[in-house]
């Protein structure tokens, strides 16, 4: 049973993130999906809890059928070696998918084996690009799968993210 671990930020999920999903589930048994970052929120890089990513990841997924997925969390570490040591401690895997050199080099040195990911329309989806817009009243809802900006709105997300950019 192969499983692949994907990790990312989700600050928020986008389409990029969910492209590459539904092509790793088709590929592998599993998907641990790891949340970095875990300890970061309430900040205009980092405005959604872990908890949010949670819900923004997993509606979507159960959504389009996609069950063979888990999600888990990660704090920084601010040191490689640690963080993808803790990592793979705490799951068993093949295989990392990444598009963040610093995380492909972090596993590939601790012996995991790491692959870039390819996302189309890099630029556009972005968790960066996606803020700005939510900052500037700019068209974002594309960007992102319907559920998650369903729930983003929920939570009052684009109103909190503007409050912390002030």
């Amino acid at each position: 049973m192969a499983t692949a671990l994907f990790v990312g930020r989700f600050q928020p999920f986008h389409n990029g993130h969910m492209e590459i999903l539904e092509s790793i589930s088709r590929r592998y048994d599993k998907i641990i999906i790891i949340i970095g970052s875990a300890d970061q929120k309430g900040t205009k890089e980092n405005p959604f809890s872990v908890e949010e990513r949670i819900e923004m990841i997993r509606l979507p997924l159960e959504a389009r059928g996609i069950r063979n997925f888990e999600i888990d969390s990660v704090e920084d570490f601010h040191d490689a070696n640690l963080w993808s040591s803790a990592i793979k401690k705490a799951r068993k895997f093949d295989i990392v998918y990444s598009r963040n050199p610093w995380t492909l080099k972090c596993f590939r040195e601790n012996g995991v084996k790491a692959r870039k990911h390819k996302l189309h329309h890099e630029r556009r989806y972005s968790g960066k690009e996606i803020r700005k817009r939510i900052l500037k009243g700019r068209m974002w809802n594309t960007l992102v799968p319907e559920e998650t900006y369903a729930f983003i709105r929920s939570v009052k997300g684009e109103e909190r993210l503007r409050r912390l950019s002030e």
